[in-house]
């Protein structure tokens, strides 16, 4: 049997439960794949619109798109100026789907990504192939979609660009060569291919995320850097761990051994936001989700998330999310089914709009 490298493992110091907790409410979904080759020099536009993926990925409201170098390497530049170096066996990943540069030369005059994209044969990925005849770059593109993301504690706090080098692990070997099985199930059209993309694609944002939670700094705030203390992070814990609990600052403090005062200044000065407010936002994102998975009536969400009435829940819901919880899943479902009807009448064997 083949197994996931070690390296891919957790660290025991990061909260794994809460920070899947939080991705697991987003619904992520797997990405399009698409097969590029460059040679210096050469300069690509990407810029991926939600709609543009909606045939394959349904109508989502958060889009990850990412890049993956298989041979090769090239620049990004993000439109703040900041540049990455990606080299083979690391990947890129854009938490908030910004628009962006690829290439060898940035000086070039950039060529947009959907100009290039030449169509599958026989249904299979879609390719770019464009440079002037130097070094070669290869690169796997792929995107994950999920749902909308307010309030969402992980994505606030993410950077425009997330690198993650695997090239000295010991998965090194491991990602490259699933990228390569993956694009090849997809080529073929083989069943289960699209499953085999959604794990992977989660698989890089999840790594992504830790090892850059990893780097954060003593001083950090955000979500992401409560993870790192070790009340934060236990109080973080117990909250995902039992939502609907009767939570008060007192009872959590004394859950994970600190005043309630020095609690609430740990919350306030890492979160932004007192213990009881973010439980409130959070009750709101489990909620959401639970509306869209299942088909529960409102007031059994209500109940499971912690409101005693689903009157107190309804409000707390509209002033979250803009609308009353019925309407809210009425619409998030109806935009379901019309992006699941676009994409039986409108796919072709040409994937989204991709770099």
């Amino acid at each position: 049997m083949t197994e996931t490298p070690r390296s891919f493992a957790w660290t025991p110091n990061l909260d794994m439960d809460a920070l899947s907790d939080v991705l697991r409410v987003m619904r992520l979904s797997g990405g399009v794949f698409l097969n590029a080759e460059f040679t210096h020099p050469w300069c690509l536009r990407v810029n991926v619109a939600p709609d543009s993926c909606a045939p394959y990925l349904g109508r989502t409201a958060y889009l990850v798109a990412y890049h993956f170098v298989l041979e090769g390497g090239m620049r990004v530049r993000m439109p703040d100026g900041e540049e990455l170096e990606v080299s083979a066996g690391q990947s890129v990943l854009f938490p908030h789907n910004d628009p962006h540069l690829l290439g060898s030369d940035l000086t070039l005059a950039p060529v947009d990504g959907d100009a290039v994209v030449q169509p599958p044969a026989d249904g299979g990925l879609s390719r770019i192939v464009m440079g002037g005849g130097g070094a070669r770059t290869r690169i796997v593109c792929g995107f994950l979609g999920g749902e909308d993301v307010r309030g969402n504690p992980v994505v606030a706090t993410l950077p425009d660009a997330l690198r993650l080098d695997v090239r000295r692990d010991l998965s090194a070997d491991w990602v490259r060569n699933t990228f390569c099985y993956a694009a090849e199930e997809i080529a073929a059209q083989r069943a289960g291919s699209s499953a085999v993309i959604a794990k992977l694609s989660e698989l890089l944002l999840v790594e992504a995320i830790r090892r850059y939670v990893e780097t954060l700094p003593g001083h950090a705030t955000g979500w992401l850097a409560a993870l790192k203390d070790p009340f934060l992070s236990r109080a973080i814990a117990r909250l995902h761990a039992d939502v609907a609990a009767a939570w008060t600052v007192e009872r959590l403090a004394r859950a994970v051994g600190l005043s309630r005062s020095a609690l609430g200044e740990r919350f306030t000065r890492v979160l932004g936001i007192a213990p009881m407010q973010y439980l409130a936002a959070w009750r709101i994102q489990v909620a959401a989700h639970e509306l869209l998975a299942s088909a529960k009536p409102i007031a059994r969400v209500a109940e499971e998330v912690g409101y005693e009435s689903e009157a107190a829940f309804t409000r707390a819901f509209k002033r979250a999310l803009g609308m009353p919880p019925a309407a809210w899943r009425r619409q998030r479902l109806r935009e379901s089914i019309e992006a699941a009807d676009d994409g039986r009448s409108s796919r072709s064997p040409t994937p989204a709009r991709a770099s």
